[in-house]
């Protein structure tokens, strides 16, 4: 008996083709044709999960304490400054106005130079001549004493242990850093006792206390270490293989100080600086200490106002005085970028 083979049945062309047949057997003389399965799909994949939406608000948040302090403790006190001064007052009270004669009285008489500066002009002149006396002081000392410590002393240990005793005098008070100079810069002094025993004087020197010298000195011990600080800082990021390419460069040890260790130094100078200025241009202790109440500053003025009740006044000058800061500030911030410093 012969038999026939079964003939295959033909699969769909196109799409059909991946598809599998019609899941009746076809069946022909007792014999199965199974089709071939396609090929398998791909697993679809799964989606992560969408993070939450940020809240625009929630940085605010976050912030608002700090927003708080400033304006509480930065912004209200300037433009409480800023509104009284334009106050009127009279030798009892004040008289909430808006007016220019704390402005005029203050620059009265400054318009014509035929009679000398004006006594603001004068104040003005005196406080800058020492603030700059103090500055270049501060500056030379405190770019001397950061140099030493980041490049003269090896150990970490040792420098770390150098640069707290720096720091101890801020252990006491700035009052009774000051007055400790009396004693010694006094008619009776150390000071005085020391040259009169070598005869390098005849008599005692008066200009040791009570000037401008005096004034100088209290205020370098006082506020040096706010230029050591940021100066050490500085150049703690200063590559020491720098100043070995310098060296075998041929650079000298002054070249090498000017060329490469200044202009990476800058801003800690500039921010040091900045620091001297502004304590140095309000400060009125220490002018009236040290000075013997015979040189004349803003701040002492400031002082004296508020002293007979003249906040008007008082309020106009601590205005001047804070614009003439600001643009000083200002000058200094363009010759260096400090963002990278802070």
């Amino acid at each position: 008996m012969s038999s026939s083979r079964p003939e295959p049945v033909p699969m769909p062309e196109g799409r059909g083709a991946a598809t599998l047949a019609a899941p009746e057997a076809v069946l022909e003389a007792g014999a199965v044709t199974v089709p071939k399965a396609g090929p398998v799909a791909p697993p679809a994949p799964v989606l992560a999960a969408a993070p939450p939406p940020r809240r625009a608000w929630a940085p605010l948040l976050q912030a608002a304490p700090l927003w708080l302090v400033l304006l509480l403790f930065f912004v209200f006190p300037l433009l409480a400054t800023g509104v009284v001064s334009l106050w009127n007052y009279t030798e009892y009270s004040l008289v909430p106005d808006v007016t220019q004669r704390n402005y005029v009285e203050m620059f009265e008489g400054c318009g014509t130079l035929s009679d000398g500066l004006c006594t603001t002009f004068r104040t003005y002149l005196s406080t800058l001549r020492l603030c700059g006396m103090v500055w270049a002081t501060t500056l030379l000392l405190g770019f001397t004493v950061a140099y030493f410590l980041c490049f003269h002393i090896r150990s970490d240990g040792m420098r770390m242990a150098l640069f707290l005793l720096c720091t101890a005098p801020f252990l006491t008070s700035n009052v009774i850093r000051m007055i400790s100079w009396i004693p010694l810069l006094g008619r009776e002094g150390v000071v005085n006792h020391a040259l009169l025993a070598m005869r390098l004087v005849d008599q005692p020197q008066d200009w040791l206390l009570f000037s401008e010298f005096s004034v100088v000195l209290a205020f370098v011990h006082l506020y040096t270490l706010f230029v050591v600080v940021p100066v050490f800082n500085s150049m703690m990021r200063i590559d020491h293989r720098l100043l070995e390419a310098a060296r075998d460069a041929g650079a000298s040890a002054w070249q090498t100080i000017w060329h490469v260790v200044v202009p990476l130094a800058k801003p800690g100078l500039v921010i040091g600086s900045i620091f001297v200025i502004v304590l140095v241009m309000g400060d009125f202790v220490t002018i009236g200490v040290m000075g013997g109440q015979q040189i004349a500053s803003v701040g002492k003025v400031i002082q004296v106002q508020m002293s007979y009740l003249q906040f008007p006044a008082a309020a106009a000058q601590a205005v001047v005085l804070l614009a003439l800061v600001l643009v000083i500030i200002a000058v200094m911030t363009k010759l260096v970028d400090i963002r990278r410093e802070l």
